[in-house]
């Protein structure tokens, strides 16, 4: 019985780096797209305001200061909003201003690298097979919360 648990004890020491190993690489998440650097966020807006103007309608949009190149926060309806960073995640790092709506107002895109995406943050077209990093959002009354 001894020489039994003897003999479990060393395969499960022999085992145990290799499920170490294991454990961490099976933590990492390379499923949400390239690094975009992480900044605190922490906005909150009136979204009556006239300063949003286009907020008062399903699918108007808002650019705010903030995240790391910028919050693009979008009307999905009168109860829903999302808010989006407009850091394109196909190269985060680039020197260009940022996603946008298109002139169409159809789509979001990215003028440098013509990156597409809906007003959901998916990807439409475009060299990027991410979709936009998105930001907490909570509605309460008419002051919406942007935070990560």
């Amino acid at each position: 019985m001894a020489a039994n648990r003897a003999r479990a004890f060393t395969t499960i020491s022999k085992l145990l780096p290799l499920l170490v190993l294991l454990t961490l690489f099976s933590c990492s998440d390379n499923s949400n797209g390239p690094l975009i650097p992480d900044t605190l966020v922490s906005e909150q807006i009136n979204v009556t305001s006239l300063q949003y103007p286009m907020l008062r309608q399903d699918g108007g949009y808002a650019y705010l200061q903030g995240g790391y190149k910028g919050i693009m926060v979008v009307r999905q309806n009168a109860n829903l909003y999302l808010a989006f960073e407009r850091a394109c995640p196909y190269d985060p790092t680039s020197s260009c201003s940022g996603v946008e709506a298109d002139q169409s107002n159809l789509f979001i895109v990215d003028k440098c690298c013509s990156s597409q995406f809906n007003f959901q943050g998916g990807v439409m077209s475009g060299p990027t097979v991410y979709g936009l990093k998105q930001y907490k959002t909570a509605l309460s009354g008419s002051i919406l919360y942007i935070s990560n």
